[in-house]
């Protein structure tokens, strides 16, 4: 199994996919050229967002999909476009929708410009896919995505976890090389 990280231009985490070609009758071409339309797809949708994490495995003709989203709607596209790529037979969809609490969307606001609005990090609000994700569920924070050194990772923790009203935060943010 071959973990890819998919990236667009500025090296902005978008998705994180895993590749595999376990199956000997599915080329690897094949599923190389499904993983793309995926992630194009999947960049693509209209309503995704700065507090939504979407990844995706490609098995084959199988596509998991994975990750949180705050709108319902959003998990339902996601399995609606991925479905319509040619040569995808099955969509496991694993998306988790978070729940509706104004708490949460409170601390998605501050959280956001806690994050992006610090000047150190401001750089990573620049684009259309910000690549700090902003994941929130009853008071619990998780910062997903990539940033370009391993001190705007221990700066958006220390930034996340100075929120007033944030019991934890989980840092799965990834430090990518140029």
């Amino acid at each position: 199994m071959k973990l890819r990280t998919l990236y667009v231009p500025c090296m902005i985490l978008v998705l994180g996919g895993v590749v595999s070609a376990r199956q000997a009758s599915v080329p690897a071409r094949s599923t190389e050229r499904i993983a793309k339309e995926v992630r194009h797809e999947l960049l693509m949708l209209p309503y995704l967002g700065v507090f939504d994490n979407l990844a995706y495995k490609v098995d084959g003709y199988n596509v998991s999909l994975m990750g949180q989203v705050t709108r319902p709607t959003l998990k339902s596209d996601a399995e609606n476009v991925v479905k319509r790529i040619e040569g995808v037979e099955h969509v496991d969809n694993q998306i988790e929708v978070l729940p509706v609490s104004p708490n949460d969307d409170r601390l998605r606001r501050q959280l956001y410009r806690a994050i992006y609005g610090y000047p150190a990090l401001q750089k990573y609000a620049l684009g259309v896919q910000q690549p700090i994700r902003i994941i929130v569920k009853n008071g619990k924070v998780a910062l997903e995505g990539v940033v370009d050194s391993e001190g705007d990772k221990n700066l958006a923790n220390i930034r996340a976890n100075g929120v007033p009203g944030v019991f934890a935060v989980t840092n799965n943010l990834q430090v990518v090389k140029n």
